[in-house]
Order: C-alpha cells, then sequence, then structure tokens
C-alpha cells in the first residue's frame, strides 16, 4: 500500500491541548517539522461524535486542514480500562468533566471498579490506545493506531505527564507513566507506537 508523503515543514496539530502538543512536537523535532496548535490558530473544536478513536481523529485532523488550508495532525487518544468494558475510551476526556480535571476521572475509574467489586491492584489490565491522523486540505487522510497495555494502579502516583498517566502501570515496568521522566515515557507510550507507524509511512528523514 502505498502512503502519501508529508512534504513541508508547517504543521497544524488538531489539540486544544498543551501537554499534547509538546509531545507531538519532541516526536517530530528531527524531521525539522514546527508543530502549531490549532489553538494558537483560534480554530474552533469539532465536535467528535465518532464511535472509535480512529473515526474521531480523522473528524479532527480534516476539519483543521480544511479550516487552515494546511496539512493537519490530530490524535485521538484514551484510556481503556478491561473490567470496565474498555471504559473510558474514546469519552476519556469527558470523564474529567468540563473543567478537564483528570483527578476526577481518575476517581470515577476506581469508583467504578469498587461498584463492581473487581478491584484488586495488580490485576486490573487497562491500555492507552492513540489513532493518528494526518489530513491533507484536499480531504486525503492517513492514520494509524497505536497502544501500549499495562494495568491500572491506585493511588495516582507521580507529577510528570498528564490526562491518566498516574494511574497507568505499564506493563514490565514499577513506574506510572507520570513517574517517568518524560524521554522514557515517550519511548513507549501509545502515541510513540503510533508515531512510528506514522513517520515510517509518510514521512523522510
Amino acid at each position: 500500500m502505498t502512503h502519501r508523503l508529508f512534504e513541508g515543514k508547517k504543521l497544524i496539530v488538531a489539540s486544544h491541548n498543551q501537554g499534547k502538543v509538546r509531545e507531538i512536537r519532541d516526536l517530530l523535532e528531527a524531521y525539522g517539522v514546527e508543530p502549531i496548535s490549532a489553538g494558537d490558530l483560534g480554530l474552533p473544536e469539532p465536535v467528535e461524535d465518532g464511535e472509535t478513536f480512529i473515526a474521531n481523529a480523522e473528524i479532527k485532523s480534516l476539519a483543521a486542514a480544511t479550516a487552515s488550508g494546511e496539512i493537519a495532525l490530530s490524535d485521538d487518544s484514551g484510556f481503556a480500562v478491561d473490567a470496565l468494558d474498555g471504559d473510558p475510551g474514546i469519552y476519556s476526556a469527558r470523564w474529567a468533566g468540563p473543567e478537564k480535571d483528570f483527578s476526577v476521572a481518575m476517581q470515577a475509574v476506581k469508583d467504578k471498579l469498587d461498584e463492581k467489586g473487581v478491584y484488586e491492584e495488580g490485576k486490573i489490565k487497562a491500555s492507552f490506545i492513540c489513532a493518528l491522523s494526518l489530513a491533507w486540505p484536499d480531504g486525503h487522510t492517513e492514520t494509524f493506531e497505536g497502544r501500549v497495555d499495562g494495568n491500572f494502579t491506585w493511588p495516582p502516583r507521580g507529577e510528570n505527564g498528564f490526562g491518566y498517566d498516574p494511574v497507568f502501570l505499564p506493563g514490565g515496568k514499577d513506574k506510572t507513566f507520570a513517574q517517568m521522566q518524560p524521554e522514557d515515557k515517550l519511548a513507549i507510550n501509545h502515541r510513540a507506537d503510533a508515531f512510528r507507524q506514522l513517520i515510517n509511512a509518510c514521512f523522510k528523514k
């Protein structure tokens, strides 16, 4: 399958989440790409009404590419807990409420596990999933999905990272994503997995 190559220096990142924009900037630095966030351009956030990470990533990248006339990259990622049938999943940000307070979201996961009576430290399988979509103003998209598996852990630990990072213990590690140095997390996380696929397909070093 032939992929379309990204050519140029400017890339719109279809996100208003500065933590996410920072990670994407670090991942693309070697390719001479300067990401500009949709938030900085004042682009509106589209309604994400897809039923999968990939569908929502494509909604966001196409909206940003169409509005800006530039190539746009979006990331739709979330935290999925097996014992909650994959929730919060595509609604991961929504669980944080209007204030985007992820301490509320992490507590909600723990409360739901307790309600079901299934919480047992080290036994709750969880994953981070990331869909990346690169969209051109003509409507072409290239989309990839990455994941990292591990366990939900309680209580939250660590000050680094963002979102659900403090309650995720990646497989084989003894530190949560929020306890890791950013470069160590970037080496193994779901976004890095999706980026490896994207870069191999669409970027030339």
